[in-house]
């Protein structure tokens, strides 16, 4: 009798030995990378965050939500932009809290979450040390939001600084953005990069050499501050690096930071944007987070307008004006 493959309840037997069937069962309404949203699913969501500032503004979910919110890494403005967005659209929300978990006696990733899921709660954020941590998530079924993956990814955060330019700018067209300072080890200066050039902007990176990466297309910064219609500072992110930096942090406000000389040098229609947490005195005069062409707290307001319109997305709810 001739060999022959069949399928039983999702496995495939061949000649006597059994192969799983890989399938992807992630929910689709996932929010992991920014390349894995279309240019259509981006300005929705931009949109939806826009309306969440005005005639949305009271607008809450059909029933609440239970959502958990996973961070094992510090976070302040993500974490409770995250929060405050839940509970403005009338979710039930708790915070997991890795010191008092089961990781601590060896569990995974996969089956904290895993165990989430199983106990009734509909979506998580999850914010982790590992790059990419998500690939090891395939098999669970309810949304997750990345709330900041290692040195890779950071969506919530890019789409709250493309609200900012875009209320800005009212196009991404042909605006120049140059990010300023530790790209090597930035989640954001990776998102950003992608999303912002692929609207049709344009980005160029500038910093010490030991902060690039090869594929950057760098420009010395006082060129770039001339350049620029967005000015976007990075924190150095000591955290990730493997030694000390060497310069004092006078010596990289001088070279690298964003000075009053330079300021004075922007373009008139130019603005200023950091993701946050800042390192006043650092990659910016203190005095200069508040300046006039400064977006920096804006950024932060519109982080809640942003996840909210996330939420949305991930329980494929709609307004009114939308059924």
């Amino acid at each position: 009798m001739k060999e022959r493959t069949v399928m039983i309840k999702g496995l495939f037997a061949y000649a006597g030995t059994f192969f799983c069937e890989m399938e992807e069962t992630m929910n689709k309404n996932s929010i992991l990378t920014m390349s894995q949203l279309s240019n259509e699913e981006i300005m929705k969501l931009l949109h939806d965050a826009e309306a969440f500032s005005c005639s949305q503004k009271d607008w809450q979910l059909s029933r609440p939500r239970l959502v958990a919110n996973l961070f094992f890494e510090p976070s302040t403005r993500t974490h409770y932009s995250f929060a405050s967005a839940q509970h403005q659209l009338g979710c039930k929300v708790e915070d997991f809290s890795a010191e008092s978990s089961s990781t601590q006696k060896g569990e995974s990733l996969y089956d904290t979450v895993k165990t989430f899921e199983a106990i009734g709660y509909e979506a998580v954020v999850i914010r982790h040390t590992q790059d990419e941590y998500f690939k090891e998530l395939e098999n669970i079924q309810i949304p997750i939001l990345n709330a900041g993956d290692g040195c890779g990814n950071h969506p919530s955060q890019c789409l709250l600084d493309l609200l900012t330019i875009y209320q800005e700018f009212h196009t991404f067209e042909n605006i120049k953005v140059v990010i300023v300072g530790d790209v090597c080890h930035s989640r954001v200066a990776h998102s950003n990069k992608e999303a912002i050039t692929r609207l049709g902007g344009i980005v160029k990176f500038s910093g010490p050499d030991f902060f690039m990466e090869d594929s950057n297309e760098t420009m010395p910064l006082d060129e770039a501050i001339e350049w620029a219609d967005v000015v976007m500072l990075l924190r150095i992110q000591h955290e990730r690096h493997a030694q000390a930096m060497a310069m004092s942090k006078e010596e990289y406000l001088e070279k690298y930071g964003l000075t009053h000389e330079r300021v004075n040098r922007m373009q008139k229609h130019a603005i200023i944007m950091h993701p946050a947490p800042v390192n006043r005195g650092v990659e910016i005069a203190s005095d200069l987070v508040e300046h006039p062409k400064s977006r920096i707290f804006k950024q932060m307001s519109n982080g809640v307008l942003v996840r909210k319109a996330m939420l949305k997305h991930a329980f494929e709810e709609k307004f009114e004006d939308e059924l």
